[in-house]
């Protein structure tokens, strides 16, 4: 018997965007990346994205329920490389209980 793998849906989620005010950094964007990132959401000391408490500041709607990345075309890599299921996602999932 083969396991079925959950699906995820990231639009009813948002957890990984609402984890960590440590987890946006920045990391491996040239500045021509950096720059189509609105100003207003990015932190005060250019680290990584603004949090507004641990959320992302481009998260909008409600965990759990339907979110979006209103930046997402130009979102950073480190939220590009968390993907649905993997350890990152998870972990998040599970301290929001979903």
């Amino acid at each position: 018997m083969i396991a079925e793998t959950p699906m995820f849906d990231c639009q009813s989620c948002g957890a990984c965007c609402s984890y960590s005010a440590e987890w946006p950094r920045f990391s491996t964007e040239d500045e021509a990346d950096l720059a189509q990132i609105p100003e207003a959401l990015v932190a005060a000391d250019f680290s990584g994205m603004r949090c507004d408490g641990v959320r992302c500041a481009a998260l909008t709607g409600e965990v759990g329920k339907h979110t979006a990345c209103s930046i997402h075309p130009v979102r950073p890599d480190v939220c590009r490389i968390c993907m649905p299921g993997d350890v990152e996602c998870l972990t998040a999932r599970a301290a929001f209980g979903l």
